[in-house]
């Protein structure tokens, strides 16, 4: 099978091109323009084992400007992850970018897509639509975004909604709940924790530290993101991806403590904008459409990506207990 990635540099891009290719059948082409969200050498770092691998082909170059239909030719399937994110950074005179790179290439590829009749085009959401909940949310709830990051996002699926309408596009929508490990960019709340504990300095905390998150480890994510390439009856679904359980700031940071064997001096900051204060994926659709079953603790997986952090920025941390 033919498929395309957008955004195959990325965090979560990266481990799904890696998963792709475990089935040698398959061959991958990853889409990156490099945006400079997320420092070069990272993303470089993220595809070092990719591009040494035969069924691997990197296209560098901005969605916006590509010309689609020779890199879409004989493609089955199309996830598109690409986008620029961040809640905090949406704002102000950052907009026009997430204009043109979440709402603007969305609406490029899609027009490029309607023409070649791919089996499944599966575009990439995020919790960050739903806005400010409570108690467990699924798929039905109302779509109240908090910020401009949320907006673009949500855009990003009307035009997947209507492509579908007026083209039959197969469209499939994923929407991410708070994914992190390995290869997490350096902007999301637990890399830049993980770093300040290596360079021996206060973990910055957003108003109380009691807002909450449904934490997704980043090979479930990408087991559930995998699995839509086969599953049945899942055309014109929005389906949730969530984790394995919900914590707080405050007992995130008890759990890197513990992890760690000592206390860590936290900086109380004034409360973010456009953030919700709990986030909680009924996940009961992924479950029924796509087999989905997430395995991996939130002890075991800040484990791993403190590993993967040491690694990164040479700090030895291998006497780590396991989970």
């Amino acid at each position: 099978m033919r498929i395309l990635v957008t955004g195959a540099a990325g965090f979560i891009g990266s481990h799904l091109c890696e998963r792709l290719l475990q089935e040698r059948s398959h061959e991958v082409i990853g889409v990156d323009a490099f945006v400079p969200t997320t420092p070069r050498w990272i993303k470089e770092r993220n595809l070092s084992s990719l591009v040494k691998q035969p069924g691997f082909f990197l296209v560098e170059q901005d969605l916006l400007h590509l010309s689609w239909e020779k890199h879409l030719e004989g493609i089955d399937v199309v996830y598109h992850l690409a986008a620029i994110p961040g809640v905090r950074s949406s704002w102000g005179g950052n907009f026009p970018d997430y204009v043109s790179n979440n709402i603007v290439a969305t609406q490029r590829l899609l027009e490029a897509v309607k023409d070649i009749a791919p089996q499944k085009f599966i575009y990439i959401s995020t919790s960050s639509v739903y806005g400010e909940k409570w108690g467990q949310i699924d798929e039905s709830a109302s779509t109240e975004p908090l910020s401009p990051y949320g907006v673009s996002k949500l855009t990003g699926e009307h035009l997947c909604r209507i492509y579908r309408a007026n083209y039959g596009i197969p469209v499939v929508i994923l929407r991410y709940f708070t994914v992190y490990g390995p290869r997490q960019r350096p902007d999301m709340a637990f890399h830049r924790f993980i770093r300040k504990v290596f360079e021996g300095k206060p973990i910055p905390v957003f108003g109380d530290g009691m807002q909450s998150r449904d934490f997704t480890y980043v090979t479930d994510c990408v087991e559930a993101t995998y699995s839509v390439m086969n599953a049945e009856n899942v055309i014109g679904e929005t389906i949730n991806i969530g984790g394995t359980e919900r914590a707080t700031v405050l007992e995130s940071i008890s759990i890197l403590e513990q992890l760690f064997g000592y206390p860590i001096p936290i900086d109380k900051k004034t409360e973010a904008r456009g953030e919700p204060k709990h986030t909680w994926a009924d996940i009961s659709k992924a479950e029924r459409l796509l087999g989905y079953r997430p395995k991996v603790s939130l002890r075991e997986g800040l484990r791993l990506e403190i590993k993967d952090l040491s690694r990164l920025y040479r700090t030895d941390h291998r006497s780590l207990p396991d989970p």
